[in-house]
Order: C-alpha cells, then structure tokens, then sequence
C-alpha cells in the first residue's frame, strides 16, 4: 500500500532493521536479544556510534520532509514491531512522520457542508487517541530528545550511563501498548474510510448531476405520449386524436370522490404522508407480496407513477428508478397533491386504449365517470398494475378478484363500511363496451390536410416521436356550413345535373389561414380530398389570372378585341355555341368570358409574365405556355386557385394558404409557429383595376347567382371542356372561397358553372353574416398609367382569320348561320318482344267460410 508516494511496508521494513542496530550497539548480543538478531550476521557485527548515529539520519532523512528549525506540531512518533516485547523500550523506535497538507480535504468538507458533522468525530478521536494513553487507558512512556542523546554521544562516560539507564528500563513492560494510530488495523480502516467516502461522494455527485437533468415538471397539462397526434380548431376544440391519446380530460372536481379514494387505497395509501416517495410503503408493498405470493400493492407512489408516465420509460434500471424518484420528488415540490391527482387521473393508461378514468369509463361500462357504480369504481382503479390481465373485457375472473381487492383495501381505509363493501363485491362483473371517443373524426377533410401538410413544417424525427398537438386555423361553424353546403349540392343539384362530388375552400384574404375545407361528400366512402389533391382544369376560372397579367403590363380595361373566328398555328379558340360578337372591351369580354379575345390578351402579355404571374399569386401546379392556358387547360387544384384570387382580394399581397398556426410537442415546447408575411406581387393599382373587373362578372355576368344582399363581390366561373368540371372563385375584401363541382372518373356534366355560384352564394351568406361590410378599393386613374410588368408578346407562326375547323378536321370558311343539319327519319326496325314464360305461382290457401 503507498500513501503519497510513501510505501508503508518498506517504511516499516527499514524501522525494523534500524531498531536492530540500536539494539545491539547499546547491548551486543545479550541475553535479552531476540533469537532472530543473535543468529544476524549483520546484528552482530560492531559498529562505531558515528556510524549509528550516521544511519540514523540516513533512514530518517528518507521519511521526512524537512528539516527546518520551526517545530513540529503535534510531533508524532512510529513505534518499532518490536515495541511490546521485553528487549527495547519504545523511546529509541521513534521517528517523526511527514506532516501532511489536508487543505483540499477540508475544502471538501466545507462544499459538502458537514463541518459540524466531521468537528465532532475529530473531537472523539482526539480524546480517544490523546498522547500519554494507551490501548488499556496506561500512561506510555515519555518521549525521548534525540538531540540529547546526540550530545551525550561524545563521551564515553556519557555512553556507559545511557547504556545503564537503557537497560534499566528496558525492563518488559507488559502493559503498554501501541498507539492505536500506530497499529495496521488503523491503516486499514482509514482505507476502508477513505473508500467509502470516496464512494459517497461519487454517489452523491451522481445525485447532482441526475438531479440537474431533470426536465421541468410545471406544464405536465400538455402532456402527450410518444406516437399521437392531435389536431385542434381554431378555438382548441379536438378534431384528431390518433396514437395512445387521453380523449377525454377531467378536472379533479369533476371526478367522484370515491373514485379517488379507490385509486388512492390500492395504489398509495399514504399518498397524503409522502413527499413523492414513500418508504414505508416499499417496505410494505414487498412484505405484503410476499404473504400474498401475489402482487397485492405496489412500491411506487401515484406521483412516481406520474413521473414514469410523463418522463420516463418502462426500463428496468437502477438509473431509471433513481431518476423516477427524484422526479417525483420534484413534482411534489411544485405541485400541489391535487394537482399530481388530477394529471394522474388523466393519463393512466388502463387498458383497451382507455387512458384516464373519463376514457376507461366509457370503454368498459359506456357510461361518464358519474355514472359509475361503487363496483366499477373498484375495478377501474384496479387496473393499473397489469391493465391487460386485470381487464373485464379480457379476463373477467382475475378482473373481479381483483376489484373485491380493491373494495378490501378501500374499507380497511374507511372509505366505506363493511357492508358496502360486501354488497359490491356480490355484483357480477358486466361490463358494456363502447369504442373509445374522438375516434371519429371532426372535419375529417380538413384533418387528412393538415397531416399531410405537417411534414412541411416539422422535422422527420418529430414525426416520428409523435406527441405532438397541431394547432389550426379552421373556425368549425364555417367547417360545419361548408359541409352541408357540399352535401346539399351533391343530394339536390348533383342529381339533377349529373356530378357526384364537390369541393370548398374559405380564406382569410389577410392572413391566408384556412378557415374552411371540405374535399368530398363523404369522407367514409372516399378519402380522397378534392380540394388539395385533384388536379382539374379551372376553364375560364384562369381568365382572371390572365386579365391581372395584362393589367399589370400597363393595359387599360377598356382597351378593344375583336371577338372573332381565328387560326394560331393550328389553333382555334371558339366560344360556347361557336358564336362571335365581334369588337369588345377587355373588361366586357371578361364579364361575358368571351374566349377568343383572352386568347389574343395572353398573346400579347406573353406567356412567361402571365405564367410568372400566376406561381406569384399562389399556383404551384405546372402550367403549359400554350394558347390555351388562357382558356385553363393546365391542371390544377381548388385550393391553390383559391389561394390566387386571394391575392387580388388583398391589393396584390400574396400570402401563402396555410392551416397549421402551432405545433407543440409532448413536453410542451412550441416547434413550429407560423409567421407567414404578405409579399407584393402585383402593384395596388392593377390588383384595383382587375377586382373591378371581376365585380362586373357578378354584377352583369355568368357569377350573377353569386352575388350577396350586402355587400359587393368579384369572382369568376369557369367551365372546362364537354362541361366536366364547374367552379366559381370568388371574394369580398376579409374572404375568398372557391366551389368545383365535377365526377371523379371526368365524366361531363350537364350543369354549368351558375350552379357552382349558386353555392358559393349558400355559403357565404352563412359564413359572413355579421361581419363588417367593407368596400373594395376605388378603381384608379388610368390615363397614364404605367404597369408594374413587362410584356413580351407572343409572336405566331400564321394566323388564319375568318376560317374555323369543321368537325372533320379541315378549315373552312366560318357561316354565322349555318342551316341545321337534315337527317331523314328512319322507321325503326322491327324487333319481335322476346317471349317470357309467366313463373307458376300457387293460389294462396284460404279456409272455406261455414
């Protein structure tokens, strides 16, 4: 063993022999030597005292530290092996030991705050271990001055008196003892102490840094586990809950009394007592089990069990027992036991994805937790150790067996009387199972979209952790409106003119936040959302996208087409019923959706502004640079097409459709918070001049079924080829809606777009009712009016006028009257009615009247 450098057998070792030397230079080989040292070749050689005195420095300067005049203090002396026995008294074996430095060891001592404690010990040993006692309480000899002896040394006379005087008193001297500081069993519980204070310390930085890692425990409310998810409405109501969710949250006054004293009887008794962890209660639990053989009561408390819950896993360790107590400890500390209750009650899981009481409530027995019978108090509150095992769906025996448990413990705690006890535990154990709540859907749509926008906002991992709540923008009395509006329209108006599904998106023109999304009729039949994820061709809904890019590039709202039968490249645009009207003002052929002359405006804006444009404005889906992009043959979904003439209904600001506002994980943190900002995409006055535009579409129009009592209104219709999809997009300065209406399989409809506005206008007279009325802007001063964009016209390769394309592909002059085709009448062929022989059926019996 070495201390400091110091090996203390070798330090012995060399004490040994230097006592040896003493012994026969005093002496020589007498009778009183010890048998070992007479047979010592080296013991029995002489020596001269310059040469004793000379080792004795020698092996004392290997031990000490210093040789300074100043005095040591409390000079301590090492007594030889040989110090008990009856051949050399103790005084010649002394030597002084290194003084060592304890500063850092008090130090310590003073970080951990236990001066009193170590004081005191050091005043017992001190008493304990004062020079002048030995082991037995006898008075040890007194020390010797080496310096003397050295002086003495000169003279022989002096030697022959320290030589008489040594072997007087060199007597046995039976009765003394080592000091107990000088003894190997005192350097052996100094190692012993050492380590374990070594080890308590370690144990108790441990403790500290556990301590200093744990999370903060004052928002346990928002609280959700590992792989859920929850979706809420604009006013925190629930429209999802997937993953191992509470569906129903309770506060502590709303659940019954006795139902809190159940829980508290079986699974901590003392729960009032404890401060997180009781230890009475582990000692308790263990002796209980092992009377019972069974495990009757559990070591952990309600809030260690809130604590593993919440916190923690199911990890069997030392690490993760260490941290649930501490953790529990910390609970205790900032939160009230009410407040531990009312969170423990909510999360518990208990089986058949019931988490809480509220939840097991209406999983096993279908009723609310006021409902419930003393006996079903008992087995809900019976089911957390084993939820599976104990479950009254899944092991009706062990379930009651363990519910009269609970109803023993309950009246051995005075929660009731015997007799009480007595009458529940003769009811058998019904049980009335129902599906747990919220697992259907509110505004199922809606919620199908936000999941598939979350990815957009939040890292996989976080996905992947689950517990997370996504809060949105949705405002659920427009959800609901907007709802019957689709259903309504597909039951009366679907029937009549030949769609099955329908489609609505509601924004906020000024943040972009999605107020209302409906994708189809019946979210249990077709999940397919209609309004984010078909793809269809908007039709003349793409004209006013067109008309803001001409606007933009400078041209006036007046300036003159002529409506007219024309070949581009191969091309002809015709209008409906292949009519023309000739010369028309940009703002009139809107109003009218004459096709040709949007046709001619895309020519001449181009089509890379008018494209750029439209992405600006809010359209994500691909578009065509073609003719007939101006007319809506590129594909794209309600919702983007939405978003863009929200950007004409908030002055040319573009702001980004959205519906998530807060993502929130299980801890509470807030991950993802939107902070969309309106970006400038056309200039104020082009953005005036076409909402003025498209107020004429309503007033004058195809959009007139849309137009509203109390306030003004622009938007667009559209139909697409052989009348397969019918819109209308339309707004007023706070909101935009859009409505499709269409067949799935692009099967043509008989309707038209008027039906489309029709329902817009069912909507939004619902939606808007009480809100402010506010005007769109004034429509600017045109003379001199310079845009924002810069055209860049397309050039053709030829253009051919007056002609058009006949039905058998070739190009013929256009007749404004074309005689109506004549087909003879032909008599139908005969056909001979196939012959069915009638079914034989027996004349019912009927009993003959007397």
């Amino acid at each position: 063993m070495r201390f400091e450098g110091l090996n203390v057998a070798e330090f012995f070792s060399n004490i040994k022999d230097t006592l040896s030397k003493v012994t026969n230079a005093i002496s020589g080989n007498s009778d009183r030597e010890p048998p070992q040292a007479a047979n010592d070749n080296k013991l029995n050689s002489p020596e001269s005292e310059a040469e004793f005195y000379t080792g004795i420095r020698e092996e004392r300067s290997e031990y000490v530290v210093s040789e300074d005049g100043a005095p040591l203090e409390e000079l301590e002396y090492l007594d030889s092996e040989y110090l008990d026995s009856q051949y050399l008294e103790p005084e010649y074996a002394r030597y002084p030991i290194v003084k060592r430095d304890w500063e850092g060891l008090k130090r310590l001592i003073a970080w951990l705050e236990i001066e009193h404690q170590v004081t005191s010990l050091q005043t017992k040993g001190k008493e304990l271990l004062r020079p002048g006692l030995s082991l037995r309480g006898t008075k040890s000899p007194q020390k010797f001055d080496s310096s003397e002896f050295r002086e003495n040394s000169e003279s022989q006379n002096t030697q022959l008196q320290i030589n008489t005087a040594l072997q007087e008193n060199s007597a046995p001297q039976e009765n003394t003892k080592k000091r107990i500081s000088r003894r190997p069993r005192f350097w052996i519980s100094l190692g012993v102490a050492s380590i374990g204070g070594g080890a308590l310390i370690y144990g108790l930085w441990i403790l500290y840094t556990l301590d200093k890692g744990l999370p903060d425990v004052n928002d346990l409310s928002a609280f959700n586990r590992d792989g859920t998810l929850t979706i809420k409405a604009a006013d925190n109501t629930i429209l999802l809950q997937s993953g191992p969710a509470t569906r129903e949250k309770l506060k502590l006054q709303e659940i019954p009394e006795r139902l809190v004293k159940a829980f508290i009887a079986i699974e901590d008794r003392r729960f009032y007592k404890h401060h997180g962890v009781d230890y009475q209660g582990i000692v308790r639990s263990i002796v209980s089990n092992l009377i019972e053989r069974d495990l009757v009561q559990g070591g952990s408390t309600i809030t260690q069990q809130l604590a593993r819950v919440v916190f923690l896993n199911q990890e069997r360790s030392i690490r993760r027992k260490v941290r649930e107590a501490l953790l529990a400890q910390k609970i205790e500390r900032e939160l009230s036991k009410d407040q531990v209750l009312e969170r423990y009650l909510n999360l518990v899981y208990l089986g058949s994805d019931a988490y809480g009481v509220a939840d097991a409530a209406w999983v096993f027995f279908s009723k609310t937790v006021d409902k419930l019978t003393l006996a079903e108090m008992a087995t809900l509150a019976g089911l957390p150790p084993a939820p599976s095992e104990y479950s009254p769906l899944v092991n009706p025996d062990m379930a009651k067996k363990r519910r009269n448990l609970v109803l023993q413990q309950m009246q051995e705690a005075k929660v009731i009387t015997e007799a009480e006890a007595k009458d529940a535990m003769a009811e058998p154990m019904a049980v009335k199972p129902s599906a747990p709540k919220r697992f259907k859907v509110v505004a199922p749509y809606f919620a199908s979209y936000i999941r598939k926008e979350l990815p957009r906002y939040v890292s996989q991992d976080a996905l992947e952790s689950g517990g997370l709540t996504v809060e949105t923008t949705v405002d659920l009395r427009w959800q609901k409106i907007a709802e019957q509006v689709v259903k309504n329209a597909i039951e009366v108006d679907g029937r009549s003119q030949g769609f099955e599904q329908a489609a609505l998106v509601s924004m906020d023109t000024k943040t972009g936040e999605v107020k209302a999304l409906v994708g189809g009729g019946n979210f249990k039949d077709s999940q397919f959302n209609r309004a984010t994820q078909a793809l269809r061709q908007p039709g003349s809904t793409f004209k006013g996208l067109v008309y803001a890019a001409a606007i933009g590039a400078g041209f006036s709202p007046y300036d003159g087409y002529e409506d007219e039968p024309i070949i581009i490249d191969g091309y002809q645009p015709n209008n409906y019923g292949k009519k023309f009207s000739g010369w028309r003002s940009m703002s009139d052929a809107l109003t009218r959706s004459v096709n040709v002359v949007a046709v001619k405006v895309l020519m001449d804006v181009g089509f890379e502004p008018a494209i750029k444009l439209a992405h600006d404005m809010g359209i994500k889906s691909k578009l065509s640079p073609i003719y007939s992009l101006a007319l809506g043959s590129s594909e794209v979904n309600l919702l983007e097409l939405t978003n863009a003439y929200g950007t004409l209904a908030s002055q040319g600001n573009f702001i980004e459709a959205h519906g998530i506002t807060r993502v929130i994980n299980q801890r509470g943190d807030v991950i993802y918070q939107a902070n969309f900002k309106p970006k400038r995409v056309l200039d104020k006055d082009s953005a005036a001049i076409t909402t003025w535009m498209l107020e004429g579409v309503v007033q004058d129009g195809t959009g007139g079924p849309a137009a509203l009592n109390d306030r003004a209104v622009a938007g667009k219709t559209g139909t697409s080829e052989n009348v397969r999809d019918l819109w209308f997009i339309g707004y007023i300065p706070q909101v935009v809606t859009g409505i499709w209406l269409g067949n799935d399989d692009n099967y043509p409809t008989w309707g038209t777009s008027g039906t489309a506005a029709y329902n817009w206008r069912d909507f939004m007279s619902q939606a808007v009712k009480g809100m402010p009325v506010e005007k769109f802007p004034k429509l600017p001063k045109l003379e001199g009016r310079k845009g924002s964009i810069k055209a860049k016209p397309v050039q053709p390769h030829k253009i051919i006028r007056g002609m058009i394309v006949n039905e058998d592909g070739a190009i013929v002059p256009y007749n404004p009257n074309p005689q109506p085709k004549y087909y003879p009448p032909q008599e139908p062929a005969y056909q001979e009615p196939a012959y069915q022989e009638p079914a034989y059926q027996e004349p019912a019996y009927q009993e003959p009247r007397y």
